[in-house]
């Protein structure tokens, strides 16, 4: 689950990680208040405005700016809050902003200058290690510090069942170049970071930058951070975070329904029984020429309702021109899976798109011959080439 700037600073803070302080505005009137009471608060005489939705590179398409004024305030909010916000990391139509950010600034001048850094925290999946990932680049796309400047990126690992240890955390801010106050900052800083992230139950936790001010703290500017979906049944107060107007929609609907479904870019609707099964079946779409438009698992009880439900979130996506259902029955059986198509088809009407149903294991003779006798426009295959063979005659 991801989270928007402010809620991910919330949980940084709660851990004691210095953060750029800030107030979450959904009108400019309510920008200008804000302002005003960070001016109270923090002595700070401008201020940024930050779009709050779940994308980065928000400041490239003119979702974070500097207001040196309240009345800058006011109109920078009014021109952000409802604008669609297009970014490296949206598609075309962008994401609608609900809400804004007014945070102090923290770029004033000092006895330095201040510097940007990257850091992230995320587990290395190939070492089953944590993993501390920083550069002297913040700021900036860290794929593309990785691929124009790799020996600029540093890596600390942490065995889970250690934890951090403080010659690791003093390891990252040599790295980084730091000394005297600054140097002890950010052990403290990184420390922190590693704490949060570990007592979150978060799968990552993303700061760039993470600033040096002039007068040598070290803060957390920006929060990128995804909390584990399996945890949240003991994380109710961050499962309450969530917002679903920056989640796919039809994701949504699936979730609600219980089915495990991600929305993919392609034009072929996948239904399957099982994960393993479904990432093999995309393969199986891309080897016939085409390509998967979802991961739909709808698990081992797929009766006409579920199938009805199934079929109903592939067809919202109008790129859609077939649909393979591929289905092991295992713990379930095919002929009921069969006549769960064949009701479901019946019951949604007229369907404009071929659908190739592949039913393999307990009573996939039986079903078979319920999907060839149905009258429906539904074509049945047994093997995993038949079925490819299937899918790439309709694509063509």
């Amino acid at each position: 689950m991801n989270l928007h700037e402010y809620q991910g600073k919330e949980i940084l803070n709660s851990f004691g990680v210095e953060i750029q302080r800030g107030i979450v505005a959904t009108t400019p009137e309510e920008a200008v208040e804000a302002a005003k009471k960070l001016t109270e608060e923090t002595g700070t005489g401008w201020h940024v405005i930050k779009a709050q939705v779940h994308a980065g590179g928000r400041g490239k398409g003119g979702g974070v700016k500097l207001a040196k004024n309240i009345q800058e305030v006011k109109d920078i909010a009014g021109d952000i809050i409802g604008m669609n916000l297009v970014t490296p990391q949206t598609s075309a139509e962008g994401k609608k902003v609900h809400q804004v950010l007014v945070t102090e600034d923290v770029y004033y001048p000092g006895d330095s200058e201040p510097e940007e850094y990257y850091m992230s925290v995320l587990l290395n999946r190939a070492t089953g290690k944590n993993m501390i990932m920083y550069s002297t680049e913040g700021g900036m796309d860290i794929e593309t510090v990785a691929e124009e400047t790799p020996h600029l990126i540093f890596h600390e690992e942490i065995d889970p069942a250690v934890g951090l240890m403080p010659f690791q955390a003093r390891r990252v801010a040599f790295n980084l170049g730091l000394s005297g106050q600054a140097f002890k900052q950010m052990t403290k800083f990184v420390s922190a970071l590693y704490k949060a992230y570990e007592n979150s139950d978060s799968s990552l936790f993303e700061i760039n930058p993470v600033l040096k001010t002039s007068d040598d703290k070290i803060i957390a500017v920006d929060a990128k951070v995804s909390i584990d979906d399996n945890a949240l049944f003991r994380r109710k107060d961050y499962a309450a975070m969530r917002d679903i107007r920056e989640e796919n929609a039809t994701e949504v609907e699936a979730k609600e329904a219980g089915l495990s479904y991600v929305d993919l870019d392609g034009n072929v609707g996948c239904m399957v029984n099982g994960a393993g099964l479904a990432m093999a079946t995309m393969d199986l779409i891309k080897q016939a020429g085409g390509e998967p438009a979802n991961f739909l698992d709808v698990g081992g009880t797929a009766d006409a309702e579920r199938v009805e439900t199934a079929f109903k979130l592939i067809l919202k996506d109008p790129n859609v021109k077939a649909i393979l259902v591929n289905i092991f029955g295992g713990i379930v059986r095919c002929d009921r899976v069969a006549q769960g198509i064949v009701d479901a088809y019946k019951n949604m009407g007229t369907i404009n798109v071929p659908i190739i149903v592949r039913l393999q294991g307990t009573n996939a003779d039986i079903a078979k011959e319920l999907i060839d006798n149905s009258g429906l426009d539904v074509q049945s295959a047994i093997e995993f080439q038949e079925a490819a063979d299937k899918v790439q005659a309709v694509l063509s």
